[in-house]
């Protein structure tokens, strides 16, 4: 989890910066008491200083936020892990070389702009959706705070703000420089290349014994056998209690007559259709038709088959047509044909076989369905009575065995599996509850009883650990066959790199790839319209970067998609990407990152200040802020 929420926090100076400029009411939450004595600073930049309660609300401010982003409130260990504690030094050392850079440079803002930022505040609207004095003093006085620290607060992100758009925000990437990016983005190749694979090697000998000791000596972590456990376990379903045989006969008949509407099977029949461009035609076809034509011959005369008229099954609900529906099923004879009928696409004559009518499943054919289904409702209804007595019997002091066999429940011991649920032989055990039972398996100890797990809709399960083996370095001897495979496939792959390196080497002095190929026995293949950001089927990532490691004529070698295999290449055509017509999308992107060099002077001149002010952190103070 660490990792993903990790991934998840990193972010920029200058993306840490945009949290001090935010002027919602309800994020900012600042404190009374924002001017602090400096003997009480976190951080010092320059003239300017952080006290403890500035930095314990903003350490608090940015965790919430955090923890809302994730779901989850994020513990002490989780925040120290994330850097959440670093991020909020960047953050507000960052605000106060800010500060001091205001300072130095006569910053201000006039009352009149201040009391219109204020104003302008959603935080503070009233029911007219104008600024509201009251609702202003009332968001203060309820979160603590003195009318003077907030708008002192605000003026300083205010000025701040200034400096911040004047140097990001107002940054426009010069077009050279999106050009060449939309030039390096969009420049395409074509490669001729050779895909080797083993078959283009001698086999590879068997390894002396003491070669293959001294590789498995260092490649040995990789064979540990993993941590086992065996336990037992009791699953509680509606199937494991349910009772068919308790269920009567007449209340099998009563739900039947209940239901028996359920057990209908509609009829269906085979339905062709001729179709015809006007009612004229149809009508003609029709009068053939009653003068002893056949519907066969009809189809015939119009260069059909039987197959270009045969609309296959249906029920009557199945057909999209009502007008079709209706005639199709007024035929009572199988092969009889329908009048004209106008069809949704026009005129039609329809032909019926097949037919099969309507049908009622018998209370024979369903009854011990029924049982089934009966017994299987009344165990759910059930199940949280046997559920409580299973818990009262464990709280007694009951084994799982005892209370087990106190419920008629079974219990199912498990011999060794890991943490995949994979046995000693690496064979998968069929498990209810999966994943999350084997999480559990494995987060208790033996003979610690652990709560049970919900399964599927209705269900319980409990278990119990009996054995615990560590996980353990394996000899040799216990994998030399897989060992011997994986030494096997290694060397194959040096082999095969390096059998590339020399094909390489070759075209560089001159051969061309067609006598290459030639000698191999094997084609060449050619791509057309490689991107830098293609990650090829074929070539894989590393194949394409090889594509884009020269100009035209050059030669390179790279393990394919599939690291089993090697590409030798020739690139035989470059297109610059400047010009011509490119997607929207990708233009935008292309923007996107040529603007974002905005950021990285951000950036850098936050830095530079830094530098130049210096940054003093009191960790002890820090450390104290944080606990209370």
């Amino acid at each position: 989890m660490l990792d993903s929420l990790r991934n998840a926090a990193r972010t920029w100076v200058a993306k840490l910066l945009l949290l001090l400029l935010v002027v919602s009411f309800g994020i900012w939450g600042v404190s009374s008491s924002i001017i602090a004595d400096t003997s009480n600073s976190v951080i010092t930049v320059g003239n300017q200083s952080v006290s403890a309660s500035e930095f314990r609300l903003a350490y608090q401010r940015r965790l919430a936020e955090l923890s809302r982003q994730f779901g989850t409130q994020l513990t002490t260990e989780q925040a120290r892990a994330l850097g959440v504690v670093n991020q909020v030094y960047a953050q507000l050392s960052a605000g106060a070389a800010l500060d001091e850079l205001a300072d130095e440079m006569n910053l201000g803002l006039s009352e009149d702009r201040l009391a219109q930022l204020i104003a302008d505040d959603p935080a503070f609207t009233g029911a007219g959706g104008q600024f509201d004095r009251q609702v202003f003093t009332a968001r203060l006085r309820n979160a603590g705070l003195q009318e003077d620290d907030y708008i002192l607060e605000r003026s300083n992100v205010a000025i701040r703000s200034q400096i911040v758009e004047a140097t990001a925000d107002g940054f426009k990437a010069p077009q050279v420089l999106v050009e060449a990016l939309r030039a390096y983005r969009n420049e395409t190749r074509d490669v001729d290349y050779l895909l080797l694979t083993k078959a283009n090697l001698d086999p590879v000998a068997p390894p002396a014994d003491d070669v293959l000791a001294t590789w498995f000596d260092t490649v040995k972590a990789r064979y540990n056998a993993p941590e086992y456990r065996r336990f037992a376990y009791v699953k509680l379903e509606p199937s494991d209690i349910a009772e068919p045989a308790a269920i009567t006969d007449e209340q099998i008949r009563e739900d039947y007559e209940r239901r028996k509407a359920s057990y209908e099977i509609p009829g269906t029949r085979t339905i062709e259709q001729l179709t015809f461009e006007n009612r004229d035609m149809a009508n003609a076809a029709a009068e053939e038709l009653s003068r002893g034509t056949s519907f066969d011959q009809l189809v015939a005369d119009q260069g059909r088959t039987a197959t270009d008229v045969l609309l296959g099954d249906f029920t009557r609900a199945s057909i999209p047509d009502p007008a079709l529906a209706d005639a199709a099923f007024a035929v009572a004879e199988n092969g009889g044909t329908t009048p004209v009928i106008d069809g949704a696409f026009g005129p039609v004559i329809l032909r019926i076989s097949n037919i099969k009518p309507d049908t009622t499943r018998t209370f024979d054919e369903v009854k011990e369905e029924i049982r089934n289904e009966l017994a299987q409702a009344a165990a759910v209804e059930d199940i949280l009575t046997v559920h409580d007595r299973f818990e009262d019997i464990r709280g007694s002091g009951a084994t799982l065995a005892d209370a087990a066999k106190e419920l008629n429940l079974q219990l199912v011991e498990v011999p060794l599996v890991d943490n995949t649920g994979r046995d000693t032989s690496e064979q998968d055990v069929d498990l209810p509850g999966g994943a999350e039972l084997l999480t559990d398996v494995f987060q208790t100890d033996v003979g610690v009883e652990a709560l049970p797990l919900n399964i599927g809709r209705d269900g319980y399960l409990w278990f119990e650990v009996a054995d615990i083996v560590p996980s353990r370095e394996r000899k040799l001897e216990e994998v030399r066959e897989k060992a011997l495979a994986d030494w096997t496939a290694e060397q194959q792959r040096v082999a095969l790199g390096a059998k590339a390196e020399a094909l390489r080497e070759r075209l560089e002095k001159g051969e061309t790839i067609a006598d290459l190929a030639t000698e191999l026995s094997i084609a060449v293949e050619t791509k057309t319209g490689l991107k830098r950001s293609d990650n090829d089927a074929v070539l894989g990532s590393a194949g394409v970067a090889a594509a884009f490691s020269g100009p035209v004529g050059t030669a390179d070698s790279a393990p394919g998609a599939d690291p089993d295999t090697q590409v030798v290449l020739k690139v035989t055509n470059v297109q610059s990407g400047a010009g011509g017509d490119v997607l929207a999308a990708d233009d935008n992107q292309v923007e996107a990152i040529a603007n974002a060099a905005g950021d990285d002077i951000l950036d850098q001149m936050v830095n530079q200040l830094q530098s130049d002010y210096g940054v003093r952190i009191n960790q002890t103070l820090a450390d104290q802020a944080m606990v209370q």
